[in-house]
């Protein structure tokens, strides 16, 4: 009974954000709606403005829930450790003899108690290098290899208070998502697409309104186009040849980059930027016990606090140092990939245990406070529970889902 309870509770850490998450989407694009309608016929700016706060919300929830209840760290301690594993392994053995098996039991009970009956447990952020306090028009270079990323990215901005203006170029079959898909683009989010299909001139054509319209740039842009995973040798062996045949340096934990998104991106917005962030992440406890690098860990895997500690390495590069010519543009761009290759060398694969684990240089235990994330947490639930209670407001939420999704679809497929 009690561990079915324990259990129970365990997969409601992945369950109850989810829910919330998605449950809120309604509430939210109902909002954006409204707003957009009012502003009309006013001046961009404005409606870009209220725009970005909105945004700032809705993103602070998500954060309230990626960054208070994922941590599986316990008074400084990761439940995952060496100590743990030798103990549990001789209990096992002790059963084996038919010894103290009520007590294997309780503690096995303890334990998954001790790892998941807790809600707010902030997750342990890693900075390693300078990261600006005031709020910048940057592009924000990162490499790519979980679908939490997009998260990392959110956690260095709400911490310039600079949440609300994070952009993202983004995979086109993002487009198709229920009401975010159409949300995403008018927020400033670009699809592109691959290789020969890539719409140059779209890009540039949304980037230029976005600057006429003065709204603060915090550009995310994943270079490798794909994420990055250990177990997909096919498509790691792939970037690994191509690299080859352009007399490029072979990388092994990160995939060759393409060079037009981020090469449009600065070539349209070099007198309005300030900066470019190269940003590096490596999430701990993603190395099996032969120690090969394995898959990062999902959303729904972080959410169920498989996670214990992100690194994140921020190198700030003024803009008067990024070569402007698409061909010096792109051997600069495999550099600093280069740069981030050996920074996950040295995190995965050093000799040395000191060294493993961690990046170079000092780090500092960056703590965002509930001030930040709470406040949007109980205004759209609250606002949502409202909605749900009446049947005026249960039918409004359904036909959101259901028309919101139909028009948004139609839209992206029509300007997306």
């Amino acid at each position: 009974m009690l561990l079915s309870l324990v259990l129970h509770m365990y997969s409601m850490c992945c369950v109850l954000p989810a829910a919330v998450l998605l449950g809120t989407a309604p509430t939210y694009v109902l909002a954006w709606g409204a707003w957009r309608l009012l502003s009309a016929f006013l001046p961009s700016r404005f409606y870009q403005a209220v725009d970005d706060r909105l945004y700032c919300i809705y993103q602070s929830m998500v954060l309230f829930f990626f960054e208070n209840c994922t941590g599986v760290q316990m008074g400084g301690e990761n439940m995952h450790s060496t100590h743990g594993s030798k103990t549990e392994n001789k209990v096992r053995d002790l059963i084996k003899e038919g010894i103290l098996e009520q007590l294997a039991m309780q503690r096995r009970l303890c334990l998954l108690v001790s790892k998941n009956l807790y809600f707010l447990q902030v997750l342990k952020i890693l900075l390693y290098g300078d990261l600006p306090k005031n709020k910048e028009n940057i592009i924000y270079l990162a490499n790519h290899q979980s679908t939490v990323d997009w998260i990392v990215a959110d956690m260095l901005a709400i911490r310039q208070n600079a949440l609300g203006h994070v952009r993202y170029v983004l995979k086109d079959g993002l487009k198709w998502l229920p009401l975010y898909g159409c949300y995403f683009s008018q927020h400033g989010g670009i699809y592109v697409k691959r290789s020969a299909k890539f719409n140059e001139k779209e890009m540039r054509k949304k980037l230029q309104s976005y600057i006429n319209a003065g709204a603060p740039m915090y550009l995310v842009i994943f270079p490798e186009g794909t994420r990055y995973n250990p177990e997909l040798t096919k498509v790691i062996s792939a970037s690994q040849t191509f690299a080859a045949q352009e007399g490029l340096p072979v990388l092994k934990h990160v995939l060759t980059p393409r060079i037009k998104a981020t090469h449009v991106a600065f070539d349209s917005m070099k007198n309005y930027l300030d900066a470019i962030y190269d940003v590096t992440v490596a999430f701990e406890g993603t190395v099996d016990d032969k120690g090969q690098r394995k898959e990062a860990p999902s959303m729904a895997e972080f959410l169920c606090k498989e996670c214990p500690k992100i690194h994140i390495h921020i190198d700030r590069i003024d803009k008067k140092d990024v070569p402007e010519e698409q061909v010096y543009m792109k051997r600069w761009l495999h550099e600093r990939f280069e740069i981030k290759d050996k920074l996950l060398i040295e995190f995965y694969d050093s000799l040395d245990p000191e060294r493993r684990n961690k990046f170079p240089g000092e780090s500092v235990n960056s703590k965002l406070s509930l001030k930040k994330t709470l406040p949007s947490f109980l205004i759209l639930s609250g606002l949502t529970a409202g909605m749900l209670m009446t049947e005026a407001g249960r039918k409004l939420y359904v036909k959101t889902w259901v028309y919101g999704t139909l028009i948004g679809c139609l839209w992206v497929s029509i300007k997306a």
